[in-house]
């Protein structure tokens, strides 16, 4: 086994979700103790149902990311029953494109910068006087290849990927020295069903698997990334 997360418990938002799922598994698979964080009430017992009795899983739900008040009842409860946290894997996301800027609703706008920044935001500052105390961990969030530059007719979705990348800096520059190490993944178009209906005619050979991001998120938690700060990484399959 190339990770070993053996007695280290990881936080993981969006856990029901494609790449939550991937990325849950890759880190069961090494040992770590799990916090699967969810809004809706029973989802994450229906995506795994194996694991709703497991004392080293935490099916974390509702909590709502948006809330600071859920996010701070949230840690509280982490740390009670694990005593520590030493990842947080930040997969909450929405996407909403397909119209120029002059005719994007401010609806959109406001949604995309919520769910995608507003999200990542809160999340860590919700973790963050944890690891501080500890004297380490690890923060990942995922943003995406269109926050690297701007998209004609996804300026909104573009934008609030490009604040988690500003935010990520932010934070790796903030607390690089308290012994925390914040990075995130840009992945390109996820193989997921949900983007193959909606893209059928798009060559999927091109997109990137699930569980090629969780590998890379996997090194990102790992002591070999531990030199790492304020990383930009792209997982792009061949796209």
């Amino acid at each position: 086994m190339l990770f070993n997360f053996s007695n280290q418990a990881v936080l993981i938002t969006g856990a029901a979700g494609n790449l939550g799922q991937a990325v849950a598994r890759a880190f069961q698979a090494t040992g770590a103790r799990l916090v699967l964080v969810d809004r809706a009430t029973g989802r994450l017992g229906h995506v795994y149902p194996d694991w709703v009795n497991s004392p080293n899983i935490y099916l974390a739900a509702p909590y709502d990311v948006m809330d600071p008040e859920s996010l701070q009842t949230l840690v509280y409860r982490v740390v009670d029953y694990f005593g520590r946290l030493d990842v947080l894997v930040n997969t909450v996301g929405a996407y909403r494109a397909g119209q120029p800027v002059h005719q994007t609703p401010l609806e959109v706008f406001d949604t995309m910068m919520t769910m995608n920044a507003r999200s990542a935001f809160m999340v860590s500052q919700a973790v963050i006087p944890v690891m501080i105390n500890q004297g380490s961990g690890k923060i990942i969030h995922v943003a995406a290849k269109a926050g690297m530059a701007g998209l004609a007719s996804g300026a909104a979705y573009s934008a609030s990927k490009s604040a988690v990348i500003r935010l990520t800096e932010s934070l790796a520059a903030e607390l690089k020295d308290k012994g925390i190490n914040v990075n995130c993944i840009v992945p390109g178009t996820i193989d997921t069903p949900q983007n193959r209906e909606a893209m059928p005619e798009a060559d999927k050979t091109r997109w990137v698997q699930a569980d090629a991001v969780a590998d890379v998120i996997l090194f990102l938690a790992s002591p070999l990334a531990r030199a790492v700060h304020g990383a930009v990484l792209p997982v792009t399959g061949k796209g």
